[in-house]
């Protein structure tokens, strides 16, 4: 994880040798993954000539990589004032919230009726994770380290039941709908009692999964962004 304070490293010297992978597709993995550890904050201005000369590159790809970042929603660009990390309303979230909802029920109705048994075991497999690490969190609801781990085993259940839904447009609607969401960082677990509530949700998701019930399972899903936006209030 690169510090707030230090320069971030010239983005081409982590190319491998053969890679043909642009140079502004690394600049903008550098700038996501600034916003998402808040080195860059909601609302801040993005100072394009300072971050190039950090990088020890052209403005050229930070320009580019800041339009990428803006198609994916992270990145707000006002006319002749520059671009801004995005900064997301309440109302905004809760529409966020309903959306990645019907998305990802459909997806859970998709898996329940397709998936193969490997990836159900997958899913199962995930889904443990999560709760050693829940019951953890019950015991130690202000570890920042086991939110974050948590976090990210939700995130990879969530991912792979995408993936395993097959359907790729879908699936990039979502991915960029949460890196949206990840801006203002909800987390719905700090509200006590939730981590608990969210390990039921997944456990019903999962139920309906590997008993090949689509309607259970969209169900399920929509029950579980429901209760997560009533718990970011």
């Amino acid at each position: 994880m690169q510090s707030p304070t230090r320069p971030l490293q010239r983005p081409g010297a982590d190319i491998r040798p053969g890679s043909a992978r642009p140079l502004y597709a690394e600049v903008a993995d550098l700038l996501r993954q600034r916003i998402l550890q808040q080195q860059l904050m909601p609302g801040a201005w993005i100072d394009e000539m300072k971050l190039a000369e950090e990088m020890g590159i052209s403005r050229t790809p930070m320009r580019e990589a800041i339009k990428v970042l803006a198609a994916e929603g992270m990145v707000t660009i006002k006319v002749r004032r520059g671009a801004y990390v995005t900064e997301i309303p309440e109302d905004e979230v809760r529409e966020i919230y309903h959306l990645l909802g019907l998305l990802e029920a459909d997806a859970a109705a998709d898996v329940a009726r397709s998936a193969s048994e490997s990836e159900l075991q997958q899913l199962t497999r995930l889904h443990n994770q999560l709760e050693t690490l829940g019951y953890k969190l019950v015991v130690l609801p202000g570890d920042t380290t086991l939110i974050d781990q948590f976090f990210a085993t939700n995130q990879a259940f969530h991912q792979f039941l995408l993936d395993a839904s097959r359907n790729r447009w879908r699936t990039q609607i979502v991915n960029d709908l949460r890196k949206v969401m990840q801006l203002g960082r909800h987390h719905s677990l700090f509200k006590q009692g939730r981590v608990q509530q969210s390990m039921d949700e997944h456990a019903a998701i999962l139920r309906a999964l590997l008993a090949r019930d689509p309607e259970a399972a969209a169900q399920a899903m929509r029950t579980h962004f429901a209760q997560g936006l009533q718990a970011i209030g």
